[in-house]
């Protein structure tokens, strides 16, 4: 241990002016908001250190509280470093627990309840008295709505009606959640027990109703300091106050553009509305940042920069204090497996350059996202070790569908379950429904939804086995599962970090690898709201925060090998990412650059909608350059037109209708009534193989003509192929066969399937 400060000043020594500015300021209500990286605990300690230290503030009077016992054991060991000694430094729970222990004989009688670590079998026990089985999955569901129930100071009964209120996506039927709530509560209380969040709602209850016991706590605690304010919950907030009683010496620190756990109750509100509430507060901002070089902080702005809503009113643009480093790269691959062996060969790179392991992180949006990486690391034979989640082989879900798995191999075609002619794909999800896989996603998110997507992940390995080794077998692929597994329970070892974002919270490398950044991933597709949106962008702001020097963005257009390339890389990468644009000034990005994998396609920017501007990632809505909500313009009648002309089409062709064009490209159609042939390929699902084979036709019924008539616009506007002499062959495609053309069946796929599908629905909630 290094010898304390000699004296109050000298804890002064190293400060900048704006850390000097918190540490001096011990009197009346302070607010510091502080940027990611710009040394917010080394302000708030040196505060406390300085003012027990020139005897301002007696330790044993001051409270220090945060969110984990982590960040509360590093604060206890800074201020023992610098000459703090008696201070507390705890995180809610842990400061109310003690006072509830303390003060429960005095105001209750008796020994205090027996705390009740898990409350699985609890709630378990629960539904079961109200009829209602619980998977595991569901299980864990049914307790994160509790708890964020009772963090939201919610009762059993009232719970529905606080679910519609939020615009929370609940997991299951709310009624049936607060029937399984209640008989939770009068489980507890019939056998004497409290839950971890009891102790909160029981410590206000005491302080609320005791003023004897408040006024003792008031004595003994005089000077308060909260970190990370910003994800204070309305419960923790009401025992804040209580705490206080009325008194205004309270530090809080924190950042708004790291909210990232509203799904919990955090609100960054009593952050923002602190001035509000204490007119004569002290306001400091802290924006130099020593965590990143330029580059990643002018990334880091930029991304900001484009963010809407009252915590983006007020982002702090980060000055970074570090010497330059290379700029942040955009990597664009042909799909995830691709973008897994870059990421791997990426980080052997960075190993072989003196980076260690242990300061090199990959960074994803959801846990079900990992096994990929897992196997790719695996692969390129380095460590690693997973933060926040259980290797992929090692979850329930994949175990039970192992189990499965086998048992249908072993039984070697005389399995019921398996109808004949199923692909590899769909013997395996045939296999998976036994254990609860349906294709079909969980409505919500939480664990059911994190269970459906590591099935899900068992069922694309299939798909991609089947189309890597043509006539693979179920025995085959469970063969695969066996190697892989085998090859990822290796021993933990020191390594490569993967984890979530939401996990990643806190944490700092030197090299940073966010990966899988495509709409409907982050933001995953259930983020509706402009809200739900917005907390989407802080977390991407929060990994791409986590980067010292080496920060790596990727994307996959295509999630197997071969796929069609659908995806888009993530909205918020508008304006960032080389050869994009955004409708807002993204100023202070990175300059970037970008490496794109073999068969990579030209990325397209952002569009927005025609009626309200808002921008479009559902793929129905960028084909239609309108929000589904806004007024249509379609005229129906020729809608219906196209729609018996497409008829026509497709008969002649032997062919299902969409082929010739899906109904979403005709609504389209009809409702832009294009006039030209390069009005036509403005519309999404027009490329020019098609524009060729019915672009004449389409501008001939779009004018009010019969398809084939005089004055074809396409070649009077000088943008499409000259007249043909023969107008039949024009209008009506014609299929070449492989020996005139061995192309042309590949170019008639690509042309033929003219809808971009929607981005795959993904959700999970990493954070637990």
């Amino acid at each position: 241990m290094p010898e304390p400060p000699a004296d109050a000043d000298a804890v002064l020594d190293g400060l900048d002016p704006e850390q000097r500015s918190v540490a001096t300021a011990l009197s009346g209500p302070v607010c510091v908001l502080a940027g990611a990286g710009t040394g917010k605990t080394r302000a708030i300690t040196h505060r406390i250190a300085y003012g027990v230290r020139s005897g301002v503030l007696p330790p044993m009077s001051v409270l220090a509280v945060t969110f984990t016992n982590r960040a509360a054991g590093e604060m206890r060991g800074r201020l023992r470093q610098l000459g703090a000694r008696g201070v507390q430094a705890r995180t809610f729970h842990s400061a109310a627990l003690k006072q509830l222990q303390y003060f429960w004989p005095k105001a209750v009688g008796g020994d205090p309840p027996r705390l009740l670590e898990r409350k699985a079998q609890f709630v378990a026990e629960a539904a079961a008295r109200n009829r209602i089985r619980l998977e595991r999955a569901e299980l864990r569901d049914v307790i994160s709505e509790i708890e964020w129930a009772k963090v939201t100071q919610t009762v059993p009964e009232d719970y529905p009606v606080a679910v519609a209120k939020s615009g929370r996506d609940a997991p299951r039927d709310p009624a049936e959640t607060a029937r399984v709530y209640a008989g939770y509560e009068q489980l507890k209380q019939d056998r004497g027990v409290i839950d971890f969040d009891d102790v909160l709602l029981l410590t206000v209850g005491i302080l609320q109703d005791r003023p004897d016991i408040a006024e003792t706590v008031h004595r003994q605690y005089q000077h308060f300091v909260v970190d990370e304010y910003q994800d204070v919950s309305p419960l923790q907030q009401r025992l804040l106050e209580l705490w206080l009683g009325g008194r205004d010496s309270l530090c809080v620190v924190g950042d708004a553009s790291q909210t990232i756990y509203s799904f919990t109750g955090a609100t960054p509100d009593h952050l923002l509305d602190f001035r509000t509430r204490h007119p004569d507060a002290t306001l400091v901002r802290l924006v130099r940042d020593y965590r990143s070089t330029p580059q990643v902080v002018s990334l880091a702005n930029g991304l900001l920069s484009q963010a809407r809503g009252r915590a983006a009113e007020h982002r702090l643009e980060l000055v970074s204090q570090r010497p330059a480093g290379p700029e942040p790269e955009f990597r664009e691959h042909t799909d995830e497996p691709a973008e897994a062996e870059a990421t791997a060969q990426q980080i052997r790179a960075l190993l072989a350059s003196g980076v260690p392991a242990s300061e090199i992180a990959v960074l994803y949006r959801i846990n079900a996202q990992s096994e990929i990486y897992e196997q790719a690391l695996t692969d390129a034979g380095v460590p690693y070790q997973l933060k926040g989640a259980e290797r992929f082989f090692e979850r329930q879900e994949i175990r039970q569908a192992g189990l499965a798995l086998r048992g249908s191999a072993r039984a070697a075609g005389n399995d019921a379950d398996l109808p004949d002619g199923l692909g590899l794909g769909e013997q395996v999800g045939a296999v998976l429904a036994g254990v609860g896989w349906n294709p079909e996603p969980p409505a919500g998110s939480g664990a059911a939804r994190d269970r459906w997507e590591s099935l899900r992940s068992l069922v694309r390995l299939a798909e991609g086995l089947a189309a890597a080794r043509p006539g693979a077998t179920l025995a085959d692929f469970v063969t695969e599962l066996e190697e892989r597994a085998h090859a990822q329970h290796a021993p933990t070892v020191e390594g490569v970090t993967l984890a979530s974002l939401h996990t990643a919270k806190g944490l700092e490398w030197d090299a940073v690898h966010l990966v899988g950044l495509t709409d409907g991933m982050l933001p995953l597709s259930h983020a509706k709201t402009p809200e739900q949106i917005e907390e989407e962008r802080r977390l991407l702001y929060v990994g791409v925060t986590r980067a010292r020097k080496h920060l790596t963005l990727s994307w996959a257009l295509a999630r197997t090998p071969g796929g069609r390339a659908g995806r888009r890389p993530s909205r918020f990468l508008d304006g960032l990412r080389p050869g994009s644009s955004s409708r807002s000034t993204a100023g202070g990005a990175g300059k970037g650059s970008v490496e794109r994998g073999s068969g990579g396609r030209k990325s397209r920017g952002p569009v927005p909608c025609r009626v309200c501007g808002r921008t479009l990632t559902d793929a129905t809505e960028i084909k239609l350059r309108r929000c589904t909500d806004c007024p249509s313009t379609m005229n129906e009648e020729l809608f219906e037109r196209l729609r018996a002309w497409r008829a026509v089409q497709a008969k002649e062709l032997g062919r299902p209708a969409y082929t010739v064009f899906t109904d979403v490209t005709l609504m389209a159609i009809a409702e832009e009534e294009p006039s030209s042939a390069r009005d036509l390929t403005r519309i999404s699902g027009v490329g020019p193989h098609k524009l060729r084979q019915y672009g004449a036709d389409v501008i001939a019924l779009c004018e009010g003509r019969e398809p084939g008539g005089p004055e074809e616009a396409g070649s009077a506007e000088g943008d499409a192929e000259p007249p043909s002499d023969d107008r039949a062959t024009r209008r009506r495609p014609v299929r070449a066969e492989p020996e005139e053309d061995p192309a042309a069946e590949a170019r008639m796929a690509a042309f033929l399937s003219d809808e971009e599908p929607p981005p795959e629905e993904s959700d999970g909630d990493a954070w637990r």
